[in-house]
């Protein structure tokens, strides 16, 4: 079996990533098929110290800094993360470096008669993609012996294929509204799904949260007698400077003082690396050997495209996957703060499962024009769902079927000077826009 070959076994199964979100929901999952299946692995899942993370918004840039924090102090980590950019792959790494296309095959091959034992017993249903994926990336790390494996939640996080990890630490990033079909319509139902991760006695790491999540982590911490460390009151920041090549912060931690440069730009990005701060000193106070140069040189090295990341400096094109409200206005917030426009070239299109009312009164005002498309993503919204709403709102809006068109449009319009090209909507849309700008050819 070749690499191509293992994708299509892997994506022949119920794959809730493409699935319209109706018919995604609670009804079809059982932690207990992920279970049975990861026992007839050998239970690979608890080979190594894990970390946890959860989160509406920020969860993979905090996990990124963790897990590069943990290599820069010489631990081998593994890095599960979904979804990817441009090819499935960037979804299991270690230390950086993707898994091989040769080794994700011989993976699928050793999976594939244990997944037709489970899925022909049927005992607690039929496993689907994603949770194949993850006993993948357990398997792969166990096999290459990581010290530190740093596992990203799907989706939720209570019934999600990650929870069954023993992990040393449980962080739970920013919680928004978002999947309100599948989580909730309150942002309590919607903590209390991410705070399912939360394990009897374990270290807990809270993100600064609105006051009714914040109310939700506590009392399942306290139910579950985890620890409790929360970002903003035990762990705090200061930005000290920032400018388009990232930003420079101090934090105050709860064993010392770190003062960090890290190439990410944003506010929240500031907040993500103090949340990834607290864990790793969580981890300190666990015996793990972590000195704060370590830390300060993993988070100046770490990698996470697609995030107000910078394509062209002229015209001016960044992307960043912002996907709802919460997140579109940071990117508005941020597209003041760091960027000296004229005009604003919006390219937006989103999933179908999206507010997109919501976005669109968060982007309107600071936009000029609007392209308004779709990626190939299945899961997309109409184009012309998109430019309705900003229709709505008083902004010239104009329809393309694509990205690629989309953005050879909006390349064509930028011609004056301070003109600024902003790709957005979903990290879908992100990854169409940087394969066009620059020419990767897209893995599927």
């Amino acid at each position: 079996m070749n690499y191509h070959a293992a994708l299509d076994y892997i994506l022949s199964f119920t794959d809730y990533e493409r699935t319209p979100g109706q018919l995604y929901s609670s009804a079809n999952f059982d932690l207990r098929r992920v279970e049975e299946f990861l026992g007839r692995l050998g239970n690979p899942h608890l080979f190594a110290k894990t970390v946890h993370v959860a989160g509406t918004k920020g969860k993979g840039s905090t996990a990124a800094m963790i897990a590069s924090a943990l290599s820069a102090a010489g631990y081998k980590t593994g890095f599960y993360t979904s979804p990817h950019l441009h090819t499935f792959r960037e979804r299991i790494s270690i230390d950086g470096g993707l898994i091989a296309e040769e080794e994700l095959a011989s993976f699928v091959v050793k999976l594939q008669p244990e997944i037709e034992v489970v899925n022909r017993q049927g005992a607690y249903g039929q496993l689907t993609t994603f949770e194949i994926l993850t006993a993948l990336a357990f398997a792969y790390f166990e096999e290459k012996r990581v010290d530190f494996q740093v596992i990203e939640v799907g989706l939720g996080g209570r019934l999600d294929a990650t929870n069954v990890v023993d992990p040393q630490v449980c962080v739970i990033t920013s919680i928004s509204f978002d999947h309100t079909e599948i989580l909730g319509n309150s942002l309590s139902q919607i903590a209390r799904e991410k705070a399912g991760i939360v394990k009897p006695g374990k270290i807990v790491v809270s993100s600064p949260q609105r006051e009714e999540a914040a109310r939700v982590i506590e009392e399942v911490c306290r139910e579950r007698g985890a620890r409790l460390v929360m970002v903003g009151k035990d762990v705090t920041w200061q930005r000290e400077s920032a400018n388009l090549e990232g930003q420079s912060l101090r934090v105050r931690g709860r064993l010392a003082d770190y003062n960090l440069t890290i190439p990410l730009i944003g506010d929240h990005q500031l907040e993500n690396a103090a949340t990834a701060v607290a864990a790793l000193e969580m981890l300190t106070i666990g015996g793990v050997r972590l000195s704060p140069q370590s830390i300060a040189a993993g988070l100046s090295q770490v990698r996470w495209p697609g995030r107000l990341e910078i394509l062209l400096d002229e015209p001016m094109f960044i992307v960043d996957g912002a996907h709802n409200v919460d997140s579109a206005r940071r990117l508005g917030e941020a597209l003041r703060q760091y960027f000296n426009f004229g005009r604003l070239i919006l390219i937006i299109g989103t999933s179908s499962d999206k507010d997109i009312a919501g976005i669109a009164g968060e982007l309107a005002p600071i936009c000029d024009s609007v392209i308004a498309t779709r990626s190939r993503h299945p899961r997309s919204a109409a184009p012309s769902a998109v430019a309705t709403e900003f229709l709505k709102l008083g902004v010239t809006c104009v329809v393309e079927d694509s990205v690629a068109s989309a953005v050879s449009r909006a390349l064509g319009m930028a011609q004056e000077k301070g003109d600024l090209i902003c790709a957005t909507g979903s990290l879908f849309i992100v990854a169409e826009a940087i394969e066009c700008v620059r020419g990767i050819p897209p893995e599927r």
